[in-house]
């Protein structure tokens, strides 16, 4: 019987990140996928700033700003006509060194965290299955299988079930996963074509009657259109509607043309959230333990977050640095952010898909309207960017005490001018001062002359910050 610290269920960005942080960190892992090859369909798409701070730390940012493209801007349709543009480049400066949205296709995404581990040494176990696991007070047991060949038992310390919306983990462990299903089904296809809405930025259609997007992808004429699919495309006779049975009408009235469509997809919009993110030494995360709409692309960054909160926590623990407890804010701290998420996107995915008259107005009529007002307002542009970029996370149990002043579990700002950033790459805790103050600590400290960018973002002069190694405030000393 083998042993390793770390068992990793599920081979997609949540697993891999937790691979990557804790290899990085000398913690040893092994990680299966049931599925014998890897997805190489497109899937999510959006890489928000929070995401690429985190990749700093892993040292992989710039490799996936090459690979993909920073996202230029948002226009609104109105009945087939462009109504509003909203600039998106940059929209988050000064608040983080990644100020903008990164496209990269999920099977992209993929490659490169994979490349990244093969590096370190580990690899995939691909067409791995994990079939059951039990736990004591020492250990977990699992028994997996590659195929068809005989089940191998092996223990871990931790269990990590990374393995999606129908996960064997969470199953096992009988954690319930709440939610419902919208009555709407979607499409995605990803399609070559030209025309006006495929210009290399986002467009989105909020027309009376149906909803569609226009994601760009790198490649010139490359787009990933969203829709949903009406009900009078849903005939008896073609129950399963393919591409051909539903090409909206909405594509001739915004003089589209589609060339090849290149991969097509049909699927129900959940939101379900795990009514607990650990039992014992077995943790969920990502699609495993929530999912929601895809409004505003918040479902991988989130298990990506998971991941990197999990993961220095193990670390913590297996080095001996910390007693066990520590892993139980894991929980606490992502249960939290998780439930906002679910519900947040909820209220507003079912006021984008209701076809009442005062959704439609305000879809039609105010949002078009208002909009580019917000973003071109500093103080609403930047909190819509802390939003969605996920930079405006905090695990203050009291987050509207932080409007003067930062508090402990509040995310590290960035400094521009000092880019205090870099220093998070250690991937360890760490002492920030900004001032004159001088102090002892086990923690290698790091100091830095006071100047105005540091006041306009809610630091004290010559306190002292404990860093923890995700970036979020432990301590103010």
């Amino acid at each position: 019987m083998t042993h390793t610290p770390v068992l990793i269920a599920g081979a997609g960005p949540t697993g891999l990140v937790l691979a990557l942080w804790l290899t990085k960190i000398g913690i040893k892992v092994r990680i299966i996928d049931k599925a014998v090859e890897k997805e190489t369909t497109s899937r999510a798409l959006v890489i928000h700033a929070r995401t690429l701070e985190f990749y700093r730390q892993l040292q992989i940012s710039d490799d996936v700003i090459k690979a993909g493209f920073k996202f230029p801007a948002l226009n609104l349709w109105v009945n087939h006509k462009p109504r509003a543009r909203v600039q998106l480049a940059d929209v988050g400066q000064g608040l983080t060194p990644f100020p903008y949205i990164i496209i990269l296709p999920q099977d992209q995404h993929e490659d490169l965290l994979l490349n990244k581990l093969k590096e370190l040494g580990v690899e995939v176990e691909r067409g791995t299955e994990l079939i059951a696991f039990e736990q004591n007070e020492n250990a977990v047991t699992a028994e997996i299988r590659k195929g068809d060949s005989a089940i191998e038992t092996i223990t871990a310390d931790y269990l990590a079930g990374c393995d999606g919306t129908h996960s064997i983990v969470r199953k096992k462990i009988e954690v319930g996963f709440e939610g419902s299903t919208y009555p709407h089904m979607f499409y995605v296809a990803d399609v070559i074509g030209h025309g006006p809405a495929l210009n290399g930025e986002l467009h989105v259609s909020l027309d009376k009657s149906e909803f569609m997007a226009f994601f760009p992808l790198k490649q010139t004429g490359h787009a990933r259109l969203i829709g949903i699919i009406r009900e009078d495309q849903k005939t008896e006779q073609k129950k399963d509607p393919a591409w051909e049975d539903i090409n909206p009408r909405l594509l001739r009235e915004m003089d589209v043309t589609i060339e090849q469509v290149k991969w097509f997809s049909k699927y129900r919009v959940h939101h379900r959230l795990a009514s607990h993110f650990q039992k014992d030494r077995v943790f969920i995360l990502g699609d495993a333990s929530h999912i929601h709409s895809p409004l505003g692309g918040q479902g991988m960054n989130t298990g990506i977050g998971d991941a990197v909160n999990l993961a220095w926590k193990l670390g913590e623990v297996l080095n001996g640095n910390f007693e066990e407890r520590l892993l139980s804010s894991y929980e606490t701290e992502r249960i939290s952010f998780a439930k906002q998420l679910v519900q947040t996107t909820d209220r507003a995915f079912r006021f984008i898909s209701n076809n009442g008259p005062i959704a439609r107005f305000v879809r039609t009529k105010a949002i078009p309207l208002i909009l580019p007002r917000i973003f071109k307002r500093a103080s609403t542009g930047s909190f819509v960017f802390r939003t969605l970029s996920q930079t405006g996370i905090t695990y203050n149990p009291h987050p509207l005490n932080t409007v003067t002043e930062l508090q402990t579990g509040d995310r590290l700002p960035w400094i521009e001018s000092v880019d205090n950033f870099k220093f998070l790459q250690s991937l360890d805790w760490q002492v920030h001062i900004y001032g004159d103050r001088t102090i002892e600590s086990k923690y290698r400290i790091h100091y830095f002359t006071w100047n105005d960018e540091m006041k306009e973002k809610r630091l004290r002069k010559d306190a002292a910050y404990l860093i923890r190694p995700d970036g979020h405030i432990a301590e103010i000393l």
